[in-house]
C-alpha cells in the first residue's frame, strides 16, 4: 500500500512539474483550454495522479477549472500583478527602514555583499542561479528586519508573482542592472541611510517590473502565433 502511494505521489509530481514547466515556457499561454484527458495522453498518467497535479496547479493560481469544459491556463491579470508589486514594494521599503534601525548590522548584509560584489565580472552567476539569488536577496532582507509576518506575507507574494519576475533575467542587461542595483541598496543599508535605500529599492523592483511585463507579452505574442502555425498543420505546442 505504501508503495503504491508513493508511486501514485511521484506521479503527480511528474505531471505536475511538466505542467508548470509548459506554463513557465509558454508553451501553454494564458488562456489556453485543455482536458484531464489531454494531458493523461501526453504524458502517460493516468486520471488521479494528473487531477492531483491540476488541483495543485489551481490552488497556486496557474490554472482554474472550467464548468463542463476541462481545464483553462489562467489569463495574466495585470491589475493584480500591479497590486502585487505595490505591495511588495510596501513591505520591502518598511524593511530597510528596520533593517537601519536595528542596534548591529545583521550578518545578513554582509552574506549578500559577498554575493552581488563578486571580484571579477566572471563570478556572477547566470540562469536560473541568478534568479534564485535575486529571489534569496529581496526575502533574506525583508526577514532581517526581524517581522515573521512582514516575512510571510512577502514570502507569499514573492510566490505570486514568481511565474513573471523569472524573466527579468533572460536578458544580459537586466542581469548587469540587477547586480549594480542590489549593491547600491546594500551600500545605503550599511550607511544607516534607510531612506535611499528604500528609494533605491523602489526604482529597482520598478524598473524590474516594467521589463517582465514587456518581455511577458513579448513570449505571449510569440507563444500565440507558434499556436496559431500549430493550428494550420506546421507543427506541435503543448497539449494540443
Amino acid at each position: 500500500m505504501a508503495t503504491n502511494g508513493k508511486r501514485k505521489e511521484s506521479m503527480a509530481d511528474r505531471v505536475y512539474e511538466a505542467l508548470k514547466d509548459d506554463i513557465f515556457e509558454f508553451r501553454l499561454i494564458p488562456g489556453d483550454k485543455f482536458s484531464e484527458g489531454d494531458v493523461g495522453t501526453r504524458l502517460n498518467a493516468s486520471r488521479t495522479p494528473v487531477r492531483e497535479a491540476l488541483y495543485r496547479l489551481q490552488r497556486e493560481g496557474y490554472v482554474e477549472v472550467l464548468f463542463r469544459s476541462g481545464w483553462q491556463v489562467k489569463p495574466f491579470d495585470f491589475q493584480q500583478v500591479e497590486e502585487l508589486y505595490d505591495l511588495r514594494i510596501t513591505l520591502e521599503r518598511a524593511a530597510m527602514h528596520k533593517i537601519c534601525a536595528l542596534p548591529e548590522e545583521p550578518q545578513t548584509i554582509r552574506t549578500l555583499i559577498a554575493i552581488w560584489n563578486p571580484d571579477h565580472p566572471s563570478e556572477r552567476a547566470v540562469g536560473s542561479t541568478v534568479r534564485a539569488l535575486d529571489e534569496s536577496f529581496h526575502c533574506d532582507l525583508v526577514a532581517a528586519a526581524g517581522n515573521r509576518e512582514m516575512t510571510r506575507i512577502h514570502r507569499e507574494i514573492t510566490d505570486r508573482l514568481r511565474i513573471i519576475r523569472r524573466l527579468d533575467f533572460t536578458r544580459d542587461d537586466r542581469v548587469d542592472a540587477t547586480y549594480v542595483e542590489h549593491s547600491q541598496i546594500l551600500e545605503a543599508l550599511r550607511a544607516g541611510q534607510a531612506t535611499d535605500a528604500a528609494d533605491r529599492l523602489t526604482r529597482h523592483i520598478r524598473a524590474s517590473q516594467k521589463a517582465v511585463r514587456e518581455i511577458t507579452m513579448e513570449r505571449i505574442r510569440e507563444a500565440a502565433e507558434a499556436h496559431r502555425r500549430v493550428a494550420e498543420g506546421e507543427g506541435e505546442v503543448g497539449v494540443r
